[in-house]
């Protein structure tokens, strides 16, 4: 779906991105991250060509991007950054219909698709699609951005830190919102962070980068179990390693069938993370455990959770 191919880009003498070889898969959600000055948004924006490659290639969907009107390119990626963009003076309505306007979508098409994504995040149309950016929250101008990414049903969305300005509470909400609409659409997501959490909780594949080259590019249980340099290493945090590996698995491939424990259950699921997390808090030794629905599954106990 998208091919970096030998892709260097360079601003002077100076290498922001630098052979770069990578291949994202039709319906991967691959994150890129690294620490700041990585090039790992320099490499995002080569996709959608707000950047061009000073050598190498980018493909999408096998075409070179650079043979593609740069506008007739963008109308047919999502792409949603840190600061959102908003058109101020247009209602949450027309912003999120501003692709599918200029592609020749009807007005009522546009109202019921917006209508439907603010929806699928948490946002009730009747209350939102007529207001304007100033009066709503970061957070939910955030969804409506992503929801403006989403408009025109691309398959590709391209995400640069989208979550980086957000209090943890609607970050981790909304981290929840795209990688369920990700597993529905099995839309092609090339996603930018320098938050190693955000980016196990969400990737099925990370490509790690370090001063514009491509260090690792694995799945979050490769990259915590064998990282590829010391680089790697430290950035998925050596203390806490064996608490990133119970964020990787669900409360259900660990569950007792059966007879649930007492008090608060856990959803099947929560990661073994939060399990943890919620045996610690409340000193319980066990959690009893339901399906989506509220029906008991069974339970889950401490000893479980060093089950390899």
């Amino acid at each position: 779906m998208i091919e970096f191919e030998h892709v260097t880009k360079r601003y002077g003498a100076s290498a922001v991105v630098e052979n770069l070889s990578l291949a994202v898969a039709g319906g991967e959600f691959c994150v890129i991250i690294g620490t700041s000055g990585a090039g790992k948004s320099t490499a995002l924006k080569m996709i959608n060509q707000l950047v061009s490659p000073s050598e190498g290639r980018v493909r999408v969907n096998g075409e070179d991007v650079r043979l593609a009107p740069p506008a007739a390119l963008r109308r047919r990626i999502g792409y949603v950054i840190q600061s959102i963009g908003l058109f101020p003076h247009w209602t949450v309505a027309r912003n999120i219909g501003a692709v599918p306007e200029l592609i020749g979508w009807s007005k009522r098409r546009i109202r019921a698709r917006a209508a439907e994504l603010l929806t699928l995040l948490k946002l009730a149309p009747d209350a939102f699609l007529d207001r304007y950016p100033h009066e709503l929250s970061v957070g939910q101008q955030q969804r409506v951005g992503i929801a403006r990414a989403l408009a025109a049903d691309q398959d590709i969305l391209l995400m640069d830190e989208p979550f980086g300005a957000l209090d943890p509470i609607t970050r981790e909400a909304l981290q929840a919102e795209i990688a369920e609409i990700q597993r529905a659409s099995r839309k092609t997501v090339v996603f930018v962070t320098h938050d190693m959490d955000e980016a196990l909780r969400l990737g099925s594949r990370i490509a790690v980068m370090d001063r514009g080259r491509l260090v690792q590019a694995a799945t979050p249980l490769e990259l915590l179990t064998a990282p590829a340099s010391d680089f790697v290493r430290d950035l998925v945090g050596r203390d806490d390693l064996g608490v990133k590996l119970l964020g990787l698995a669900t409360v259900a491939s660990r569950l007792r069938a059966g007879v649930p424990a007492p008090g608060e259950p856990i959803a099947a699921g929560a990661s073994l993370r939060r399990a943890l997390s919620r045996m610690v808090a409340e000193g319980r030794d066990r959690l009893g455990v339901v399906d989506g629905d509220g029906r008991p599954l069974g339970a889950i106990h401490l000893a479980d959770l060093l089950r390899r």
